[in-house]
């Protein structure tokens, strides 16, 4: 979660897209959350990344939690690109064009392997009908044309 996090501030700093850096900030807190817990060097990787938006509160953070240096001596988190690859994502399924669920799968399965799971998961709208043609673009969506 850091790497991508970080990487993706990065970019939002860089192209002054402020408000999808706070989203995912945002994100990051939610994250957080979830897990019940955050140890410190992601906390001041954290800090780090929002100490542009608000520098005051960060710096003062930063040396609460026991670091020596200030933000501005610290130099940028860095990431690692392998790291920001997502394993397992999600596919959408559309019949006839209209979005009717989503099915997780591992990143760049073989074609028959994502027909098998998305046959499974929405039997129940086939039902009765006649498949015309199916369409798979590769880790991006799956669409059934019926009639």
């Amino acid at each position: 979660m850091m790497h991508k996090a970080i990487k993706k501030v990065t970019s939002d700093y860089e192209t002054m897209k402020f408000n999808t850096a706070v989203s995912t900030f945002m994100t990051m807190v939610n994250e957080f959350y979830k897990l019940k817990k955050i140890n410190k060097a992601e906390f001041s990787t954290f800090l780090v990344l929002l100490n542009p938006m608000a520098p005051h509160i960060t710096e003062e953070l930063f040396s609460i939690i026991g670091n020596e240096k200030t933000i501005s001596e610290t130099t940028w988190p860095t990431f690692d690109e392998s790291k920001t690859i997502d394993d397992e994502i999600e596919l959408p399924i559309q019949i006839n064009g209209k979005l009717k669920t989503t099915v997780n799968i591992v990143l760049d399965s073989d074609e028959i392997t994502i027909k098998n799971l998305v046959h499974e998961k929405i039997g129940s709208f086939l039902e009765g009908k006649q498949i015309v043609k199916e369409i798979y673009v590769k880790n991006k969506i799956y669409n059934i044309v019926i009639k």
